[in-house]
């Protein structure tokens, strides 16, 4: 089971950390992402890290101003997010693969998703 939160209403240029609380020792050997969607489009990626941390990837839309991490030691992972834009405006989903534990950016590979937490930014 993985529950976000974090999620808000804040200003064009704020920040915000998004958690990931993952329930049980097994995800800390999953690879991990975040995915979002906007209204009327479709859930795509924004980030995925591998299951010891030490590798990430990111969409071109939130390279350099977001940026994926693991604890899993607690089995938690966080986005933070900086220079928030309009156009970030979306759910925010967490996600886990059970079969892959290396960095994948491909949504159907993830088999555990979270319930989604709102993020606006408003002008």
């Amino acid at each position: 089971q993985l529950v976000e939160s974090g999620g808000g209403l804040v200003q064009v240029g704020d920040s915000l950390r998004l958690s990931c609380a993952a329930s049980g020792r097994a995800f800390s050997r999953y690879c991990m992402g975040w995915f979002r969607q906007a209204p009327g489009q479709e859930r795509e990626f924004v980030a995925s890290i591998n299951y010891i941390g030490s590798s990430a990837v990111y969409s071109e839309a939130v390279k350099g101003r977001f940026t994926v991490s693991r604890d899993n030691s607690k089995t938690t992972m966080s986005l933070q997010m900086n220079r928030l834009k309009p156009e970030d405006t979306a759910v925010y989903y967490c996600a886990a693969s059970s079969i892959a534990i290396n960095v994948t950016t491909i949504e159907t590979i993830y088999n555990y998703w979270g319930q989604g937490t709102q993020v606006t930014v408003s002008s």
